[in-house]
């Protein structure tokens, strides 16, 4: 029951966020702004603290962390391939290819701290810190090339891999942060949670994702079928420690990452199908993230 209650307000704000868009004075003006604020300074600010903040023990990256890759890969391979698959539209394809492997980190951070303690919360920062980069190179690129844009060129300029590149040379380097300036950042990217959901959720349009249903249900598939499946059997195949699997199972079966609708708006995508399949993920995650860590413990 709490791995349950602790997607219902990340929902709730989504809905939120719709409402209030949609039925007062702060209209789709107000809330590009607000997309923008998330994107580049709040986000990168909690991604940035959280790397830095949780030293990386060579040991643990190479078996547990190295697993969490391999999940992501999985995804990113998966995704790609639908591009093939016949009737697929290039550019919804290309908006919404990175909802199958990229994760809600606000939500992972929160759920591994219930399960494993601060030792939970050191693991999936671990994950963070690793998958973060590959998932946004991953996601960059089918938006680039549909657009036109440059793709090493977006990729310099995204700020969530600048903030991630610099956290892991932070971390690698042991750095530490001056008290005031920790404390600014994780206010900072505190913020980034409530806002950049209910950002999605002004951007919904819930017809969306009539233009293409067998493409997101191929991708909601991926991220909440397909990659929890992948993680229990790397789990008990590596015989991680038990906080681990639960972790790396938790990892898995998180909802999509909410800037993904970001991401895909600034890019020039297909946003409201971004923003009903973040929602779509989120409402299969509150019920799919669960039942991934039952069937681990009835596996073990």
């Amino acid at each position: 029951m709490p791995d349950l209650l602790v997607l219902l307000p990340d929902f709730a704000l989504i809905v939120c966020g719709y409402l209030i868009c949609h039925h007062t004075l702060l209209d789709r003006s107000v809330w590009d702004g607000a997309e923008r604020l998330v994107y580049y300074l709040l986000f990168p600010a909690l991604l940035f603290n959280a790397i830095v903040r949780n030293p990386i023990n060579p040991g643990t990256a190479l078996h547990f962390g190295g697993a969490g890759v391999a999940v992501i890969a999985t995804g990113v391979v998966l995704a790609y391939a639908l591009r093939h698959a016949p009737g697929v539209d290039d550019r919804l394809h290309a908006s919404g290819a990175q909802t199958a492997f990229r994760f809600n980190s606000y939500v992972g951070l929160a759920l591994a701290e219930r399960l494993a303690g601060a030792q939970g919360l050191a693991w999936q920062a671990l994950l963070v810190s690793l998958c973060v980069p590959l998932c946004n190179i991953a996601a960059v690129w089918p938006l680039a090339r549909a657009g036109g844009h440059g793709y090493l060129r977006e990729l310099v300029r995204n700020p969530l891999i600048l903030a991630t590149a610099a956290g892991l040379a932070a971390n690698l380097a042991g750095l530490q942060l001056p008290e005031i300036a920790s404390i600014t950042l994780n206010r900072i990217g505190g913020a980034a949670l409530p806002l950049g959901l209910m950002a999605v959720g002004a951007g919904l349009r819930f017809g969306a994702l009539r233009e293409g249903p067998g493409l997101a249900a191929a991708l909601m598939a991926i991220r909440h079928a397909v990659l929890p499946a992948v993680a229990i059997a790397l789990a008990l195949g590596l015989g991680l420690p038990p906080g681990q699997q639960a972790v790396l199972v938790a990892f898995a079966a998180l909802p999509t990452a909410s800037s993904a609708y970001v991401l895909a708006t600034r890019m020039g995508g297909h946003g409201s199908y971004v923003a009903g399949l973040v929602t779509v993920s989120t409402l299969i995650g509150m019920l799919g993230l669960p039942m991934a860590l039952a069937l681990l413990g009835l596996l073990r």
